[in-house]
């Protein structure tokens, strides 16, 4: 008898954060905006089948017998945002990091992208996320290489404890003499979707990581300038996706930066000072042609603070990423940020907020930055990032209409990933 009820509160213990999804769930009549682009859809059904989506239609249309049904009218239904640049465990802190996802999933988001961390905790995060025994957004994560000047960096030794900085394999040390097959096997073997690669290497590395990354099925994810190597060139070695607008605005500079650690800022004076510049009009008709994606993290750059300047002002940053849209490049919504512990939002409902009201991009393509293509920087845009049958059943049930006002996105009723219901109701804001 004590066997057996130590095997049931065992069992208890387990148990997910969430119920376990239905077997068909019916989300009835709302208005659907389904992250491709496409004009919103009033009076849509949706039909939940275990963790995916098995049919959108006109509302009345969708055989459900037996479905649970979710009437929804009245509501506005968008898919499960993607915050494209976070980093949840450096160093790793597990209370925290908990309190930081289970707000985002509240919140409306159903996935990020980590940007290299200490993937030991990161790891256990995503596993634990993607089986609901936490309340999580799913979790794609990076191994980092960068030159060896880099790893001075104290975030490298809190992220890595137990190993000489730059010997981890998800943080590794990079330079000519490197057997870079290996690298890229020990990354991947740390469950890394991608490398990053951050900092002090010089363009014929950069290149080498990329194309040895991809010959073994990574993705590949980089600063837009990696000191010394220039915009241009980052460009050039075809990286899926590169992150902050503003460290393009190095290309126009005669002498670039020798070393990440070197934070002079750029010259904005050197950009153009009417319109579009034609340095950055070259770069990003290179991205647009070859698909690479932007992760501007745009907020961040307008977050003034005298006492840790930027690479570059948040107006330059405003102007670069309206530039950018502009030019027809895709487009993701990262933060590379959080906000203090008891707020009640994400932070990744700040960087649509600048796309929106800083860089001049319409709501609706604000939304498909922050889920289809923030799906694609991360490679994962067959699962996730649309509402459409046989992807992940990832959306947001709104009270307002967002496109009608972009902060309406704070207006969440209900959070469905992969099939589990999270009502906004249930949120309690964790303060440390």
């Amino acid at each position: 008898m004590r066997f057996r009820l130590l095997l049931l509160i065992a069992a208890l213990l387990a148990a997910p954060a969430s119920a376990a999804p239905d077997p068909s769930v019916l989300y009835s009549d709302a208005t659907v905006i389904d992250g491709t682009g496409a004009r919103a859809g009033p009076h849509v059904d949706i039909l939940v089948a275990g963790e995916r989506i098995a049919q959108v239609g006109p509302h009345g249309t969708i055989a459900a017998a037996g479905a649970r049904i979710v009437d929804l009218q009245g509501r506005y239904v968008i898919p499960g945002l993607i915050d494209s640049h976070v980093h949840l465990a450096t160093p790793p802190d597990r209370k925290e990091a908990e309190a930081v996802l289970r707000r985002n999933l509240y919140g409306g988001v159903t996935a990020v992208r980590d940007m290299a961390d200490d993937l030991r905790a990161v790891a256990e995060l995503a596993r634990e996320a993607e089986q609901g025994e936490i309340a999580a957004p799913d979790i794609v994560f990076a191994a980092l290489m960068a030159g060896r000047p880099f790893f001075a960096d104290p975030r490298v030794a809190a992220a890595s404890r137990g190993w000489k900085p730059g010997t981890a394999p998800w943080m590794q040390a990079i330079d000519g003499k490197t057997d870079l097959r290996l690298a890229v096997a020990r990354a991947k073997g740390t469950g890394a979707a991608a490398i990053k690669i951050y900092a002090d290497l010089p363009p014929n590395l950069v290149a080498a990581i990329t194309a040895e990354a991809h010959r073994q099925g990574m993705l590949v994810w980089a600063h837009s300038a990696v000191f010394p190597t220039r915009p241009a060139d980052v460009i050039a070695a075809g990286p899926d996706a590169i992150s902050h607008v503003c460290y393009l605005a190095y290309q126009v500079e005669p002498v670039m930066l020798a070393a990440y650690e070197d934070h002079t800022p750029v010259y904005e004076e050197r950009l153009a000072a009417k319109g579009d510049d034609p340095v950055m009009a070259k770069l990003f008709a290179e991205m647009k042609r070859r698909g690479i994606v932007l992760d501007a993290t745009g907020s961040l750059f307008m977050k003034a603070d005298p006492a840790h300047p930027k690479r570059c002002t948040g107006p330059t940053t405003a102007r670069l990423t309206a530039q950018a849209y502009r030019a027809g490049v895709t487009i993701s919504a990262g933060t590379d940020s959080d906000v203090p512990p008891g707020t009640p939002w994400p932070p990744l409902h700040d960087e649509i907020f600048f796309l929106v009201h800083n860089a001049g991009v319409p709501p609706l393509q604000a939304i498909k930055a922050a889920t289809i293509d923030g799906a694609k920087a991360m490679g994962r845009d067959r699962d996730l990032g649309s509402i459409e049958p046989g992807k992940l059943a990832d959306f947001v049930v709104l009270s307002k209409d967002p496109l009608a006002e972009i902060e309406n996105l704070r207006s969440v009723e209900l959070t469905v990933k992969r099939g589990r219901d999270y009502p906004h109701s249930d949120y309690r804001v964790e303060r440390q």
